[in-house]
């Protein structure tokens, strides 16, 4: 079904991945381990010549445009992926994030997107997991998935419509050095935004121009944190609020406490 998986090796350590000019290199170019595993003796495991042997971290990218194209080529998804713009009710209630602010602020600041109703926005979720429960605690693994807000409410949360993009697996966790396996991710994401994409609609029966952005994440607060590459610890642990993020120290405990949030709240809402 042209559905395939790229398998891109990485360095251990999160410095960079064996692709596009390092993609010949055998060791890292930053601090010269090999890209292959090692053995006990500090030898590596593989012949130098050969280029062969075990890596020693592998990245699984499933490309996401591919099967965007999948989806329209679909006569009954192609036509639910226009769901939010011909067959939603617009009462003022809020159903579906179409209903929200932050969905118009996006049609407001890219009107040429907003025309284009098989334009995609793309929710990221993503967050570390340890796969094999309590047996084991030296592994962890990173799914990235996409969902497709277009989709009716309905639909876009089901497991046929959440996209599995890539697979992040080590020993280790990956902390801020996340962004050097979101690229390929980053890269395809760009592609479709910047350039666009043909793609054959086959509910319309027609070819056009498609586009796709990232409109959400979806994640705890440390993993936000990893995402946007922000220190979220501390005094200033807030994204948004920065050095205004509302905290008070506890004395004896030690900790931080981040308090006072109800100033957001309106006036006469009952949570005041």
């Amino acid at each position: 079904m042209g559905m395939e998986y790229q398998k891109i090796h990485a360095f251990p350590n999160d410095c960079i991945l064996y692709r596009h000019e390092f993609q010949e290199m055998s060791k890292c170019p930053i601090c010269g381990t090999s890209r292959y595993k090692v053995k006990d003796e500090g030898e590596s495991s593989y012949d130098e010549n050969s280029k062969k042997g075990p890596p020693a971290k592998v990245l699984w990218y499933l490309p996401i445009i591919p099967r965007f194209k999948r989806h329209f080529a679909n006569k009954d998804d192609a036509k639910d992926l226009t769901w939010h713009a011909i067959g939603r009710i617009s009462d003022g209630m809020v159903r579906h994030p179409t209903d929200c602010s932050q969905w118009k602020k996006v049609d407001g600041l890219y009107p040429n997107f907003r025309k284009e109703p098989r334009n995609l926005r793309l929710g990221l979720a993503s967050d570390g997991m340890n796969p094999y429960g309590t047996l084991s605690t030296q592994h962890g693994s990173w799914p990235v998935l996409l969902v497709i807000y277009n989709l009716p409410p309905w639909l876009c949360m089901k497991q046929k419509y959440m996209m599995l993009s890539m697979m992040i697996s080590g020993p280790r966790q990956l902390g801020n050095d996340i962004d050097v396996y979101l690229s390929p991710l980053v890269e395809d994401l760009r592609k479709c935004l910047d350039q666009g994409v043909v793609v054959f609609d086959a509910f319309c029966k027609e070819t056009f121009e498609m586009r796709a952005m990232l409109f959400c994440t979806i994640n705890d607060f440390p993993a936000y944190g990893n995402l946007s590459g922000y220190s979220v610890e501390g005094h200033h642990a807030c994204p948004i609020c920065e050095e205004n993020t509302s905290y008070i120290q506890l004395k004896h405990g030690r900790k931080t406490v981040y308090s006072r949030h109800r100033r957001f709240l309106t006036p006469n809402h009952p949570y005041r």
